[in-house]
């Protein structure tokens, strides 16, 4: 009797354990990380580099799945994501940000904001992402992202985002990024211009 009794219980702490870091690495639990485990990071902005690859873990293609990424594979496209501002201050909408960048070493780029919950915001502003087809062949660009149109220049839209991200995509990227994208991945900038109310 007590050894089943010590069985029962070995096998309710494995499960537990086991769904918890299930839950926890698939980005499910509270607090859990959105990153991955082939972390990429170029000055903030982070990618994983096993998303779009045979070798993508179970926890990576639970948390694609959460998150409902459409993740191509590798040659198509790569992911780079930034939650702080060059400050490390968490993105938000309460505050007005200047984005600036150069030309990528892809055959197409763009730079999209998602809300905390990795949606589009829901608003109707249809000023959500920019491009390179709004970008000046081999000049740099820069952008406001702010909850309010500005009343000139490139712009994307925070309203209703509350604490969001900004989503650097690189479609058909260059064999030179895939290899090191540290040294071949041109990081944009994100400058804090002002906050409404407290700073967070």
């Amino acid at each position: 009797m007590r050894s089943f009794i010590v069985t029962i219980l070995v096998s309710l702490s494995g499960l537990a354990v086991g769904g918890a870091s299930a839950l926890f690495m698939s980005g499910l639990w509270p607090g859990a990380p959105r990153e991955g485990q082939s972390q990429i990071d170029v000055e903030g902005w982070k990618a994983d580099f096993a998303i779009g690859t045979v070798q993508t873990d179970p926890w990576s293609r639970t948390r694609i799945a959460r998150h409902g990424l459409l993740a191509l594979s590798q040659s198509e496209a790569v992911y780079f994501a930034r939650t702080t501002d060059d400050a490390g201050a968490r993105l938000t909408e309460a505050c007005r940000y200047r984005v600036s960048g150069e030309d990528q070493d892809a055959l197409w780029w763009s730079v999209t904001l998602y809300d905390g919950q990795s949606r589009l915001p829901m608003n109707t502003d249809k000023a959500l992402s920019f491009d390179r087809t709004r970008a000046r062949p081999g000049a740099r660009w820069t952008l406001l992202v702010q909850p309010e149109a500005p009343e000139e220049g490139e712009w994307i839209s925070s309203r209703s985002a509350g604490l969001f991200d900004l989503t650097l995509r690189l479609y058909r990227p260059s064999e030179a990024v895939l290899r090191q994208p540290e040294a071949f991945v041109r990081p944009p900038r994100i400058e804090r211009l002002d906050c409404v109310g407290a700073t967070p």
